[in-house]
């Protein structure tokens, strides 16, 4: 999708592009160096340009360009040049939207791959020139395809890996020319000094091949350009890995190389670094290092382990300030009703206290006042008056005691007459709806005799809802079969409905009998009030409930007898075995409603 409010120089370039013929598509190209020019460095408006010529396809445009052959593009190397710097500085900074996965995967390691084509390429026209004006021209763009390819990495790390896995970027770097091999060493310092962790994700033959080179470079090249940004490298990548150090120190390939730089000449301006080169790898630095790797090995051990102690702590926080804000606020809240309960106490014993105190100055006030009414001669009597009326309030309170108390021990006779009363009205209820099925089941005893003027009236009464009512004519065979139907319905209807009357019957019966023994168990008195035969009424008929209640209390002692010791760990829903030799009983023996047969 084309974006909105495109630069009118986009437009117009896109427009003349794609209407121009291909030879001269390169040189139009050059007319975006001069739109990205006038554009400020890191504005908005730089970002929404390099946005409008990636949408336009015009960066395809120049790769595409890149990738012919430089005889055939108008302008030559210098186009090219130019082309390179311009692609450069559109790729970096620009965010492709939703295309960015083609952008990424694609379009980068595509420019990349052809930057490195065209170093190539130039290369063999660098060797093959023979005017020196000319090598000078090509070592220019030379230098100015690198630079635009450090761009290109430094706006795309991801890129960096890609570069130094590629052959054409090994093949450069074997170069033997003095200028083109400075440049290229110095291209691979600078990617390293903006991230050397890529070195060590490539290939271990591609990494071999390059330390070869640089090693070479560095002690086979007169030139001490080429030498002192070997040296600088090769120190750059031991500081940084100190596996490239163990690689150098211990590996076959690089034997004796410690000898062989400590034979370099000296009073150069390298040769510090060249000393700090050979320090590293003799074997008292390589044990510093060593020991260094396993202090910092164990220092990041420390810091995970650390970190990860922090990260436990960190996340039980919460949940300790939770339990501590919430035994805080229980204490505060246990404290504060507390606090009210005892104040409410103490109003209420003061409001009581003054209740009293008003009582007795009211009762005392009263007296003054009948006795200041009544007559002198009156007051013996009066007196008397108020002795009788206390001693019939108190005679009342001990009445109202003493039935009380005949009440809670009359109390299981009192349930025993009631569940008596629910017997009765179940087994006369049970009685009647026998008596009332034996009257279904009876016999047909036939029809009272009807008078002559009833007959007479029934038959007219026929005959008119007859006459109303036609129906259609049946034949004698059919009429006893829809009557022999009819019978055998009735009859089946009888017999169910005297099954069903049964069952209803039963089910009556046994419910009564169970609320009957719910209120004589929920009144029976406890054991320390029975007298007597009183627990005799309450003895089980069923054998397997008296073994069960018999379990559970052998069960319910052993615990309660049993060592504080052998209780813990126990959850109280935990069931406790019982030998099956403890459970000797006489199975007669439990509370369920009904009576023990004699």
């Amino acid at each position: 999708m084309k974006p909105t409010g495109t630069d009118p120089r986009i437009l117009s370039l896109a427009a003349e592009v794609a209407k121009s013929p291909e030879q001269n598509v390169p040189v139009i190209l050059l007319k975006l160096k001069e739109i990205i020019n006038d554009t400020p460095l890191g504005s908005s408006e730089l970002k929404k340009i390099k946005q409008d010529i990636y949408c336009y396809d015009l960066i395809q445009y120049c790769l595409l360009v890149l990738s012919q052959d430089c005889s055939r593009i108008q302008g030559g190397w210098t186009t090219i040049s130019q082309l390179t710097q311009i692609l450069s500085h559109c790729c970096v900074g620009l965010e492709p939207g939703e295309d960015a996965e083609e952008f990424y995967k694609e379009l980068l390691p595509s420019a990349t791959e052809n930057f490195l084509i065209l170093g190539r390429r130039l290369q063999t026209c660098f060797i093959n020139a023979a005017k020196g004006e000319e090598k000078d021209e090509l070592l220019h763009i030379f230098q100015i395809l690198t630079d635009s390819l450090f761009w290109l990495l430094g706006g795309h790390v991801q890129l960096i890996q890609n570069v130094l896995q590629s052959d054409h970027f090994l093949h450069l770097l074997q170069t033997d020319n003095v200028q083109i091999g400075a440049t290229l060493m110095t291209l691979l310092q600078n990617i390293l000094l903006i991230n050397s962790g890529d070195l060590l994700r490539i290939e271990g033959k591609i990494l071999h091949s390059i330390l070869d080179e640089v090693v070479f470079k560095l002690l086979s090249t007169p030139s001490s350009i080429i030498r002192s940004t070997a040296t600088k490298l090769l120190l750059l990548m031991v500081e940084s890995h100190q596996e490239i150090l163990i690689l150098l120190r211990l590996s076959a390939c690089y034997k004796g190389l410690r000898n062989l730089l400590n034979k370099q000449e000296s009073g150069t301006e390298f040769s510090q670094q060249l000393s700090q080169l050979v320090d590293l790898l003799s074997p008292k630095i390589y044990k510093e290092v060593e020991e260094q790797k396993l202090h910092q090995a164990a220092c990041l051990i420390q810091a995970y382990w650390k970190g990860y102690q922090t990260r436990k702590r960190m996340k039980k926080l919460p949940s300790a300030v939770i339990a501590l804000q919430r035994s805080f606020r229980s204490k505060r809240t246990k404290k504060l009703l507390k606090l009210n309960r005892e104040k409410e106490e103490e109003a209420i014993r003061l409001r009581l206290q003054l209740q009293r105190q008003r009582a007795m100055r009211v009762s005392r006030e009263l007296r003054l006042s009948m006795l200041e009414i009544v007559h002198p001669g009156e007051v013996e009597k009066y007196n008397r008056e108020m002795e009788e009326k206390a001693a019939l309030i108190i005679q009342k309170h001990w009445r109202g005691y003493r039935e009380r108390k005949n009440f809670r021990q009359q109390r299981p006779f009192l349930t025993e007459y009631k569940a008596a009363i629910t017997l009765q009205r179940a087994a006369l209820k049970f009685l009647a709806k026998c008596r009332k099925k034996k009257k279904l089941v009876s016999r047909w005893q036939g029809l009272q005799e009807l008078t002559d003027a009833r007959r007479v009236e029934l038959k007219q009464r026929v005959d008119d809802y007859v006459r109303r009512h036609p129906v259609s004519q049946m034949s004698d065979v059919a009429s006893r079969e829809l009557h022999a139907e009819a019978q055998e319905q009735l009859q089946h209807y009888f017999m169910g409905r005297a099954l069903e009357e049964k069952g209803q019957q039963h089910r009556e019966a046994l419910m009564a009998q169970i609320s009957t023994n719910i209120e004589q168990l929920m009144k029976a008195p406890t054991l320390n009030e029975a007298e007597g035969k009183e627990p005799e009424l309450f003895l089980s008929r069923s054998r397997p409930v008296a073994a069960k209640a018999r379990q559970a209390h052998l069960a319910t002692l052993k615990h309660i007898q049993a060592p504080w010791w052998k209780k813990l760990g126990e959850e109280p829903g935990d069931e406790i075995d019982i030998q099956k030799d403890e459970i000797s009983v006489e199975l007669g023996t439990l509370f369920i409603g009904g009576t023990k047969p004699p």
